[in-house]
This record gives C-alpha cells, sequence and structure tokens, in this order.
C-alpha cells in the first residue's frame, strides 16, 4: 500500500460528494465537463484495474468510493441535461406561438 496513492486519491475523493451534491441540489449542469468526468471516470476504471491485476489492497476501496461518486455526478450531468434540453424546447415552442 502506497501512502501517496492513498493521500492523492483522499484527496480527490473529498471533493466527489460536494460537486454531486451541487449537480442534485442545482438541477444544472453549469460549470460541469462531460468530457472532463468521462477522463476522470476512465481513470478511476483503470485504476481499479491495474489494483484487481497488479497490486490488491485496500486502497481498491478508495478507488470504488471515487468510482461511485463519479459515476453518480454524471448520472446527475445526463439527468440535468435531458432537463435542460426539455426546457430549452418548450421555451421555443412558446417563442413560435
Amino acid at each position: 500500500m502506497s501512502v501517496f496513492e492513498l493521500t492523492m486519491l483522499v484527496c480527490f475523493g473529498v471533493s466527489w460528494p460536494f460537486s454531486v451534491y451541487k449537480s442534485f441540489k442545482s438541477h444544472s449542469t453549469r460549470g460541469k465537463s462531460l468530457v472532463f468526468l468521462m477522463a476522470i471516470w476512465v481513470g478511476y476504471v483503470a485504476g481499479i484495474a491495474h489494483k484487481l491485476i497488479y497490486s490488491r489492497d485496500a486502497i481498491l476501496w478508495v478507488y470504488v468510493f471515487n468510482l461511485t461518486m463519479v459515476s453518480l455526478d454524471l448520472f446527475l450531468f445526463m439527468v440535468n441535461r435531458a432537463a435542460e434540453n426539455r426546457l430549452t424546447g418548450s421555451v421555443k415552442e412558446e417563442v413560435r406561438l
């Protein structure tokens, strides 16, 4: 187990619950990037794969927690994006009338 890897993951992981909360409460994608979230998601999947194949230790659970938080943020991003698109579409229809 690497204390440096654990420190990095904990530092990154502390921010994800706040990001998820912001996405949930704001119902907005403002300030979010789908490409960024996907890149982070792929990175955590790669970290988990490495842990499972080469270095199985307790840090695996920190990767799993972080991946879960990013996945939840991605889900909320998609839900919020769909809601914004519906809202934008309905506003355009009202303007045409």
